[in-house]
């Protein structure tokens, strides 16, 4: 088997597992106890968070014992063999919480320079979406398909998402409100599976803000096999978190870009 055969088969072991250990927490009678990881906010961790990343450790434990792991929950494993596993259990546990099926697990594998194949799975509508060694796919409920981001060319033909209204500092949130008062459509809310919407070729735009590696690494990877890019908002490399922009196109990328730049500076 090809390594990148076996990177492949591993992402999807993991998914499987990681879809075993959350399912039977979501929508459970009487909500879901959450801790806050954070001081001065919101920042929810649950159980199914941590059995998740357990389960897909395990996987990555038994057929690829050489590789680093990067998981938000519990931190970072030291490899050898030069490729890290970039992991999020659950990506929008604010709306794991609230019984939203818009939550993913996020799966990347790549080196220092970023992600060389991605995966967003959602576990309770059972789809995947995955990406990269020349590969696009998703599939779920009505079967497969290739992956393929759209070409809409202006931003007034151009649907936008991002999670959070608030995105980020003030500048970001002014950054970001000036795109969104030029495009057709702006949603909220939607985590990881914005991203995947944008590489299965329904939405145009995802611009967030103050991102975690492992929040976009997978995203990173599924979009660019699907045609899109991800960049950050002065059109550099954004695999290490921060400020993100996913575009579906190089057109829709460059004029959103145009806009963004500024509030990117300083």
């Amino acid at each position: 088997m090809s390594e990148a055969a076996h990177i492949t088969e591993t992402a999807h072991a993991m998914a499987d597992a990681a879809r075993r250990a959350i399912l039977p927490h979501f929508r459970a009678e009487g909500g879901l106890a959450a801790d806050n990881k954070a001081a001065d906010h919101f920042d929810p961790v649950t159980v199914a968070d941590r059995a998740a990343e357990e389960a897909m450790r395990a996987i990555l434990a038994e057929r690829r014992p050489d590789d680093g792991i990067l998981g938000e929950e519990f931190g970072h494993s030291e490899g050898t063999s030069g490729l890290i596993w970039v992991l999020d259990p659950i990506d929008g546990t604010r709306g794991f919480m609230s019984g939203t099926p818009t939550w993913g697990v996020l799966i990347a594998v790549g080196g220092p320079e970023g992600p060389s194949f991605g995966m967003i799975d959602q576990p309770y509508t059972g789809e995947r979406f995955w990406g990269g060694f020349g590969a696009a796919q998703w599939t779920g409920p009505l079967g497969a398909r290739r992956l393929a981001t759209r070409r809409t060319a202006t931003l007034d033909e151009a649907i936008l998402f991002t999670t959070f209204p608030e995105v980020g500092t003030p500048q970001d949130r002014d950054g970001f409100r000036a795109v969104a008062d030029r495009v057709r459509l702006v949603r909220y809310g939607m985590d990881c599976y914005a991203y995947a919407l944008l590489a299965a070729g329904q939405i145009d735009l995802v611009i967030e803000a103050g991102l975690h590696a492992y929040d976009i690494q997978a995203p990173i990877a599924v979009i660019e096999a699907a045609g899109g890019i991800v960049t950050d908002w002065q059109g550099g490399k954004t695999h290490m978190g921060g400020r993100a922009i996913a575009a579906a196109n190089p057109e829709i990328h460059r004029a959103a870009l145009e806009i963004l730049a500024p509030f990117a500076a300083g």
